[in-house]
């Protein structure tokens, strides 16, 4: 419990010195991210007018068996909109070595939305699952070892 508190206070310290951040969650995965585990966040819209980018954060350990990795991404916006993507993003070089930020634990900043203006004020949703599955395997990874947290912030574009 004491470790979550600390990533949570580095989080908010360093989200709190971007003045371009309008809003930014993490959710820590223990024992590996179950296939049903879908991880969800909610935020009110800032407005209609102005841009912001939309980014997904992923911390991986050297546990994580790939050099990508599949999401899905479903976004509700304020309108009834329902946006749906099946994500891929490169996870480490063709040597194997990890992208990311980071020595022990990396960290990817992975875009999503680029120049999103929101439709409507109000109440919006955005739940993030992983689609991982073996090469030659039709069903999904059970568990999806390696990847310990999960995040999105959204950004004002000046």
């Amino acid at each position: 419990m004491l470790n979550k508190t600390i990533i949570l206070l580095l989080v908010v310290l360093f989200f709190s010195c971007n003045s371009n951040t309008f809003f930014a969650e993490y959710h820590n995965i223990e024992n590996g991210w179950h296939k049903n585990n879908k991880i969800d966040f909610s935020f009110k819209t800032p407005d209609t007018i102005n841009k912001y980018d939309i980014f997904i954060h992923l911390r991986n350990n050297e546990k994580y068996p790939f050099s990508n990795i599949f999401l899905i991404a479903n976004m509700s916006l304020p309108n009834n909109e329902i946006i749906s993507d099946t994500l891929e993003y490169k996870m480490a070089e063709a040597n194997g070595n990890w992208l990311g930020e980071g020595f022990s634990l990396k960290e990817s900043k992975l875009w999503y939305k680029e120049n999103v203006t929101f439709p409507a004020e109000g109440e919006c949703k955005l739940t993030i699952e992983h689609a991982m599955r073996k090469n030659g395997e039709i069903a999904g990874l059970e568990v999806l070892q390696g990847i310990t947290d999960v995040g999105i912030t959204i950004e004002n574009k000046k």
